[in-house]
């Protein structure tokens, strides 16, 4: 199951890329938007098949998890690997809005229940968020587009800028498959996340905060990291942010129109980190305008620790 989100993540993104380069986004809208959108479409299936299996649990322990993961892990990794900068536009708007969504959520989940009408508000902010995002990049002049152009043909081509575009049917029949293989991964792999959690006896809500938030994390870890290790920074840190917005407002607000969700096993310390690391990047990012390697250190020790805390504490 794992695999198959793997591959069908890849394939999304390819395809919702070529579609992105005939709608003319910017290299800073297409990591917040279509390759945060494709590289969370495993959160997105994965949560949405636990919800109608009856496991709430492994859906919000999978967003909150993979929210934690994303910024503590991946953008901690990419740092060090190169020191991500973060543009203007991210620290002013992306970071904010990243900030605001997570403490609504953590607001709603007080209570260890997300209901059908906070599904509802939440879901609405991702559509006011998509739409003016994009909006935001039809402003941009004919000269940003142009070399946002180039970049993506060699992003998308894996540097290769002499390859042309992906046709229209090309990018369509990608993004579908795409879509077809990650539901058919997500089965298998929440099927076989709660046999695991069942026969080691640990909870769904610690397999979906670790296990489960890590295997749908690995495209968030594999785009960000070729686009660290290629300078585009924008799309680098533009895909974390974008996804964890989208984790929050997209996926659970949607999983909570489908159905109500109730997760016991959340605590405050996981709700809590998850805002404190989102609250913390603001100044992270400020600092030099860029994310330092002594930096990604601290992150990736934040990371380690709440996960053997997240061990020990269920083993106890």
């Amino acid at each position: 199951g794992l695999g198959l989100l793997y591959i069908g993540a890849q394939t999304l993104i390819k395809g919702g890329t070529g579609l992105a380069l005939r709608l003319g986004l910017t290299p800073l809208v297409i990591g917040l938007t279509v390759i945060a959108y494709g590289t969370s479409s495993p959160e997105m299936v994965v949560s949405l098949q636990a919800v109608l299996s009856g496991n709430g649990a492994i859906s919000i322990g999978n967003v909150v998890g993979s929210n934690i993961c994303n910024i503590a892990l991946i953008l901690g990794l990419c740092s060090l690997v190169t020191p991500v900068t973060a543009s203007s536009q991210i620290i002013r708007r992306e970071i904010p809005i990243m900030i605001a969504a997570t403490v609504v959520l953590c607001a709603f989940l007080i209570d260890e229940t997300l209901a059908r009408w906070e599904g509802a508000m939440l879901f609405l902010g991702a559509i006011v968020y998509t739409v003016t995002t994009v909006r935001a990049a039809r402003k941009e002049t004919e000269q940003i587009r142009i070399a946002a152009l180039e970049f993506k043909s060699e992003f998308a081509h894996g540097g290769e800028s002499a390859v042309k575009p992906l046709s229209l049917s090309t990018a369509i029949g990608l993004t579908l498959l795409g879509l077809a293989v990650l539901v058919a991964g997500s089965h298998f792999f929440v099927g076989g996340a709660v046999t695991l959690a069942q026969g080691w006896g640990i909870s769904q809500t610690v397999i979906g905060l670790t296990i489960v938030a890590f295997g749908t994390s690995m495209p968030e870890l594999a785009t960000s990291l070729v686009a660290a290790v290629r300078k585009h920074s924008d799309v680098a840190i533009g895909n974390i942010v974008g996804s964890n917005i989208f984790n929050i407002v997209g996926i659970l607000g949607l999983c909570a129109l489908v159905q109500p969700i109730s997760a016991p096993g959340i605590s405050l310390v996981d709700l809590g980190l998850m805002l404190a690391i989102a609250v913390a990047l603001l100044p992270l990012c400020k600092s030099g305008g860029k994310i330092s390697r002594i930096e990604a250190v601290l992150l990736l020790v934040v990371y380690v620790g709440y996960t053997w805390w997240l061990i020990a504490n269920n083993a106890g």
